[in-house]
Order: structure tokens, then sequence, then C-alpha cells
């Protein structure tokens, strides 16, 4: 993937973006090597489900423990291999794992414990009903290298805490982060085999999804672009195999015109310029209400020039290198496509070579439409395209109008403005007045619609990805024939109109059972 990436005979090398440093070569991990991982996961998992939730969650508990301790060494590791500055490794990052296993453990025994499921058929009251959530047994996870650290952390937590194995393949850019979550987890407890990590290509990740049997996986997780995830969708569709697909996003933030000026452009380029603008989150289409238009740029321009650019183990960077030439060539090529359709560049619009090959200004554009690249494509770089709109139906229209469906955000003095316009815009998620920090809220589900993907991470709802539900039905007179089975009959067919008018014939059925609860009421006064 790009430039700086170096493969050579089955090996990778990790390389610092900032700098060019070469940090660490690692061998790829082919197709027997991956099957063996996974055949070493399969044959543990077992074991790990069988302890139950609350003693897994006791060693997420001593991960959280060990991750505080090591904070500031697992930021400056995600600065070095990533680029981003350590202030963002810490936020967006260590922070984020550090909730998301909190609220694992305040919540995943509720949450995956069995849960009855009352019966309202009258012909099925002697039923009782259990809903029971198994592990999956094996999961693989092939992550980005954007969020090296959050992204696959969330994810494998909530897997192994649900009794779940994990082979996770990280990007060949950040394998080394990966390797620093395989340490702290092993440290915690994790067993070896209940959390691997293949590093490798993207043969390797080939490997772990075509995989099947015995050295097969039973899920993937996957986050990257949506020309891979649609690959993956297909080659996981031959066996039926179940995915969650986090696919990119192309996010617009609407400022109203009721909006505080100071604070919607603060956000936006905070929103476009976090970790280089490399964010699935990040604010990538601007739209403002027309009468804010000019006082919103400038503001955008003269806060934007006062970021100050650098490589991220400096303590006083705002705005860190992108990880890639390759990425920072989509960036220009769009830059340079917005300008030539009319676009003005009011701040940026042009590389840093003096800080190394990978850096690029942060960039705000004016005056741009829908028929520019940079407000169609995902552009993940620092660049943040400003466009005027009229109305409110505008607005929605603009945002709507896009193959992504990630999040948005929508700002205005008026919250409950904000919140109907929300519920219009297209999109997993939809933030008044913030932006991109709903990843941060542990409780919050994360994912997309259209081609932003399927499934989601995170919370209650990313959990539930991690595990089968299975309906447990038991018969409390097991020994009483039940009245649908064979002997029908015209007399059976009659009785049993009877019975469907009984339960549900308009007023009659309303009547009838308040009826049984006034008796089952007073029989139970009895009791």
């Amino acid at each position: 993937m790009g430039t700086d990436l170096q493969i050579a005979a089955g090996k990778v090398s990790s390389v610092n973006p900032a700098t060019g440093e070469v940090l660490r070569e690692l061998e790829c991990a082919g197709e027997t090597e991956v099957r063996a991982a996974v055949a070493r996961a399969r044959a543990a998992q077992a074991a790990w489900a069988e302890i139950g939730v609350r003693r897994r969650i006791a060693v997420l508990r001593e991960f959280q423990h060990r991750l505080h301790e090591k904070k500031s060494e697992i930021a400056e590791a995600i600065a070095r291999e990533a680029g981003k500055p350590v202030a963002e490794a810490l936020t967006t990052e260590v922070l984020v794992v550090l909730d998301a296993a909190r609220f694992l453990i305040e919540n995943a025994y509720r949450l995956l414990r069995d849960e009855s499921v009352p019966h309202g058929n009258l012909a099925v009251k002697l039923k009782s009903g259990r809903l029971l959530r198994e592990p999956y047994g094996v999961v693989g996870i092939i992550s980005p290298w954007n969020y090296p650290f959050s992204i696959p952390a969330t994810e494998a937590l909530a897997a192994l805490v649900a009794g779940n194995a994990v082979v996770l393949k990280p990007s060949e850019l950040t394998s080394l982060v990966a390797l620093e979550l395989e340490s702290l987890l092993h440290a915690a407890g994790v067993p070896h085999d209940i959390f691997q990590v293949v590093v490798g290509d993207g043969a390797t990740g080939a490997a772990l999804i075509h995989s099947r049997g015995e050295t097969g996986i039973d899920k993937l997780v996957f986050t990257g672009s949506v020309v891979t995830g649609k690959r993956i969708a297909a080659a996981a569709a031959e066996r039926l195999l179940p995915v969650v697909l986090e696919l990119g996003g192309k996010d617009p933030i609407i400022v109203l015109d009721d909006a505080d000026v100071d604070a919607a452009s603060s956000a936006a380029l905070w929103g476009a310029f976090v970790n280089a603008g490399q964010t699935c989150l990040s604010v990538e289409r601007c739209y403002v209400n027309r009468s804010l238009y000019e006082a919103f740029l400038k503001a955008c321009a003269e806060k934007t020039k006062k970021l100050r650019v650098g490589h991220g183990l400096d303590r006083e960077t705002d705005v860190g290198p992108m990880i890639h030439e390759r990425q920072l060539r989509i960036v220009e090529a769009h830059v340079q496509d917005a300008v030539a359709r009319g676009a003005r560049v009011l701040a940026g619009g042009c590389r840093l070579p003096e800080l190394g090959k990978n850096f690029y200004k942060p960039t705000v554009l004016a005056d741009v439409t829908h028929e520019m690249r940079i407000m169609r494509e995902e552009t993940f770089g620092p660049v943040l395209p400003v466009m005027a709109f009229d109305s409110d139906e505008e607005a929605v229209r603009l945002a709507n109008d896009s193959e992504y469906g990630l999040a948005a955000s929508v700002w205005t003095r008026n919250r409950q403005r904000g919140e109907r316009l929300a519920r219009r815009i297209h999109a997993g998620t939809v933030m008044v007045n913030d932006v991109v920090s709903c990843f941060g809220i542990s409780e919050a589900p994360h994912g997309g619609v259209k081609s932003s993907g399927i499934g989601r991470a995170h919370g209650r709802f990313g959990l539930e990805e991690m595990v089968r539900l299975k309906y447990l039905d038991s018969d409390r007179m097991p020994g009483m024939k039940k009245v649908w089975w064979y002997g029908y009959g015209a007399s059976f067919a009659r009785q049993m109109e009877g019975f469907i008018d009984f339960q549900f014939a308009r007023g009659l059925a309303e009547r009838l059972r308040g009826a049984l609860r006034a008796v089952g009421a007073a029989t139970r006064k009895k009791l």
C-alpha cells in the first residue's frame, strides 16, 4: 500500500511516516501460518468460553489496569508508527480503549446472560422460552492503519468477553501497534492461542478470509475501503461467513443560520484535520447557511493558519504527517480538481517538503460544488471543503447526496431543530453540535448505511455482533399431546377457526383477554 510500505521476500517493514525511518522488519504470515493460527484458536476456544463471563471480565479489568499504566508508552508507539500527535493517540486511541473496557466490565454479564422470552400466544402459554447468547468460535479481525490500536482493541475486547477466540490481521503499515495490543492482552491473562496477531500484507488477509473448516474463522470484522469491503463480502458470501464491514465515509457537517460560528468553525476544522484527516468519521463535506458563509470561511482560514504541523512525537504538534505518499497524492488530486472547477484555496493547498514527503498543509476550500471529486469521493486527508446553502431543505438534500452514510453533524443553537433535521439525514450516527466524538462513546453503536458498511461495533449492538442467538424452547407439560398435531379433520379445522377468532377477532378478543386477566388476578389473590 504505497511508497512508504516495503514488501520483499515475504516481509513487511514498519516505517515512521514522519521520518521514513524503518522501525522493524517483520515476516509475513502465509496461508499455512494463518490456517495454523486459526486451528490453534479453535482448539483453545471452548475452554475460554467455559470459564464464564465473570472470569473473562476479570481479565478485561486487568487489561484495563495494565493499559492505564502504559498509556504514554502505547501513545508514543502509535505516534511513531501511524504519525499522529501523541495527544491524539491518547484521546482517540488509548482513552477510547480504556472506556470500551469499562463498558464491557460494567455491562457484559447483564447483556450476555440468558434472557426470558414471554409468550403472548395462548397456544404456547404452557411453554417457557429463553434467548441464549453463544460465542461464534473464532472471530477474524482485519484492522486499518488509521486507528491501529482503538479499532482492533474495541472489537477484540467485545469478541473476547463473549467467549470467542480472535485472530487479528492488522494493516501491514501498523503491525507493531497490533503486537503491543497482543502483549498487553497476554499479560492480562488472555491465553496466547485465544488472541493471536498474524502479520502480513493483503495475501495474509485473504488467507484469513478464505480459510475453511477447522482452520476457518466463524465471523469476520473488517474496517477499510469500500472496494476491498465489497470483495470481502463477495468472498464471505461463498460460504455464508457472517461479516461486519465498516467501509468509511464522506461525513457532512451542516451549519444552520442560527449556529455559533466560532464553535462550529473550530469543530469543523478539528473534524476535518484530526489524524491529518485520515479518519472514517472525518468532516469531508461542510455545508454552511449563506447568511453565515463568509464569516465561517474567514474563521476557518484564520484558525487553520495557526495550526502547528509536525512530527507526532513533538508534543507541540497539532497535525501530523499522512501515513504514506500514495494517500497524499489522492488528496492533491482532489484539491487540484476542485481548483480547476472553480474552488478557492483559503488556506494550505500544498505539500510541506521541508518537514518530509508525507506532510500536507491543512487546507480550506471555498465555493466547492458536488461536481467536484472532493465532494463525492473519500479524500481521507486534511482538507475542509465548504459550500453554501439557502434552506434547511437544501442542506438535507446535499447531505444525503452521497453513496456514503457513516455519520453527520448539525450545528444550531436550537437543539430541537437540530434533532428534527438529524432524523432526516441518512447516516448511522448524527451528532447535534459535535463531530467525530461519537466513536469515543462506548455505549453508542458505530457503523453506517449505504456504502459505509453493514453491522455495528461498540456498545450493546457491537457485543451482539460477537454472539449467535439461540432460542431455547421448553414445554412445561411434556406428556401432553399438542392439539395441532395430526388428527386434523373437519371438526379440528372448525375448532381452529374458533380459536383464532377467540384470540384475534376485533372487540371480542380484547374483552376475552380482559376477562382472562381478571380471572388470573383473582386466582393469584386466592393463592
